[in-house]
């Protein structure tokens, strides 16, 4: 597979990450650096283990995984928006006050955006491409990309903290409903 294709793939497994890191840092008041890069390390390293552990598995379970990966994903941005748009409701400034997110919502929202990445892993065990590269590629441009993205929503999370809380558990919502049409109806 040529550095082209692999970048390729990995900027569209990435799509998600960035959506959600953009979405989780609204309304989070003094969301910083540090925050948006171990966003980044969380999203970047279950992008790139992911494909590996979807490799190791193999073609002999690959129908198994990709009848109800879908279904998983979606059931983990729901819970985590649903999180979100509560949270937005019950707290009258909308925001974190700036806590870091915690390890179990930081590893939920990894694994439920690199569900994807499990199953180009066992892609490229039927097609044997060798796994290596493509999950360091993967890992590092979803690590720059989720970075990047969580940074940019620090910035526009000083207008409206409970509106763009709600705003950003919906649109964990929306990803979720969006894997699930893609996988439901093709």
């Amino acid at each position: 597979m040529d550095l082209l294709s692999l970048l390729f793939v990995a900027v569209g497994l990435s799509m998600d990450c960035v959506a959600v890191a953009l979405s989780s840092g609204l309304g989070s008041r003094g969301f910083d650096g540090r925050q948006a890069l171990t966003m980044g390390v969380f999203f970047g390293g279950f992008q790139a283990l992911m494909p590996v552990i979807g490799w190791l598995l193999g073609s002999s379970i690959a129908g198994l995984i990709s009848a109800f990966d879908h279904w998983v994903a979606f059931g983990l941005l729901l819970v985590i928006g649903l999180k979100m748009i509560f949270e937005a409701l019950r707290d009258p400034d909308g925001g974190t006050g700036g806590k870091p997110l915690g390890l179990i919502p930081l590893t939920m929202m990894s694994v439920a955006t690199s569900i994807d990445a499990l199953a180009v892993g066992l892609s490229y065990s039927l097609l044997g491409v060798s796994i290596l590269l493509p999950a360091v590629i993967i890992g590092v441009v979803c690590f720059s990309l989720s970075s990047l993205g969580a940074m940019a929503s620090g910035r526009v999370s000083t207008a409206s903290g409970r509106w763009a809380r709600l705003l950003g558990g919906l649109i964990l919502i929306l990803i979720g409903i969006r894997i699930l049409v893609e996988h439901v109806f093709g």
